[in-house]
């Protein structure tokens, strides 16, 4: 906590007031479960822009992170679980400030960064969706898209992640080299270009929407409950491309995250580590990160959280 006089101070919770629904871990490795009156130099604090009033997220390239992870973050946790018969509902309306400038163009996570998630916790921990930000060096334009992490069957050796575009392209779209970048997006976003999305999971189906003006409004359903992915040709021709050093990967169990305790996650989870995009880091010195560019930036200025609702009302 900032040794500042409070009445000078505006806090997250009193631009989102949903904070008192989540706990948090920052980049330097900062954890609170409470998050009223809680702000954090650096990491975790609000920005006026236009007369209005931002949640920024901050994290660096490397910094502490939690221990399933290799990527750092500054991201909030939701307290109650779910699994996904019953449900709940995220939404964020955001701009995505900055990505790492480094990295290792042939790598489909390098500059990007998540901004929200399901996340499993039991049996493998796997992620039923990730909703990236990427944009690559030079570009004005970046790419959203989200993320289907199977469930994997039997050890999670075998496991991948399925990238389906919202605006943009998504994340198997790499440059041919480290440094050789693919062609720009035409219907991308930019950087502090502001989107919104909504997660909806409801009796077992997710029910994703994504808007931004100027931007075709996109919606997607996945069955959470009965795997896509059960059988070996599944397997869809981008994940035999992107995990060809696997073999292309695993399959999923039949049934997908049913029964399975679920929770969401929202801000920014950093996905340009040192080790598996080549991202600078500066070996860990997070203000020289912050100088140089190797750190990722979001900005919310809404956000609900609460039950999932029929997508039929």
């Amino acid at each position: 906590m900032d040794n500042i006089d409070s009445k000078a101070i505006i806090y997250p919770n009193d631009v989102i007031p949903f904070m008192d629904k989540w706990r948090i871990l920052l980049g330097d490795g900062t954890r609170s479960d409470s998050l009223v009156n809680f702000r954090k130099s650096n990491f975790f604090y609000v920005e006026s822009d236009d007369n209005t009033n931002w949640v920024v997220y901050k994290t660096p390239n490397s910094g502490i992170t939690s221990r399933t992870s290799s990527n750092t973050r500054t991201e909030l946790g939701e307290k109650q679980h779910w699994i996904p018969e019953v449900g709940g509902k995220l939404t964020g309306t955001l701009k995505v400030q900055h990505v790492s400038t480094t990295g290792d163009a042939s790598v489909p996570s390098s500059f990007s960064v998540v901004v929200g998630q399901i996340h499993s916790d039991e049996g493998h921990e796997n992620e039923p969706l990730k909703i990236f930000y990427k944009k690559f060096p030079g570009h004005k334009k970046g790419s959203v898209f989200w993320n289907y992490e199977i469930n994997t069957a039997g050890d999670n050796s075998g496991r991948w992640d399925f990238s389906t575009v919202v605006w943009g392209t998504d994340w198997a779209t790499v440059g041919t080299s480290p440094d050789g970048y693919p062609n720009e997006p035409e219907d991308g976003i930019a950087l502090g270009e502001e989107f919104s999305y909504v997660v909806n999971v409801y009796k077992g189906m997710m029910y994703l929407s994504f808007s931004s003006e100027g931007h075709e409004t996109k919606t997607f359903t996945k069955n959470l409950l009965q795997s896509d992915f059960s059988e070996k040709e599944d397997i869809p021709k981008q994940v035999l491309v992107v995990y060809a050093s696997k073999n292309g990967g695993g399959v999923e169990r039949d049934s997908a995250y049913a029964g399975e305790i679920q929770f969401f996650k929202q801000g920014a989870y950093n996905q340009a580590n040192g080790k598996s995009t080549k991202s600078e880091t500066y070996n860990g010195d997070i203000a020289k990160q912050y100088e140089n560019g190797s750190y990722a930036e979001v900005w919310f200025r809404a956000g609900t959280i609460g039950a999932g609702t029929s997508p039929n009302n």
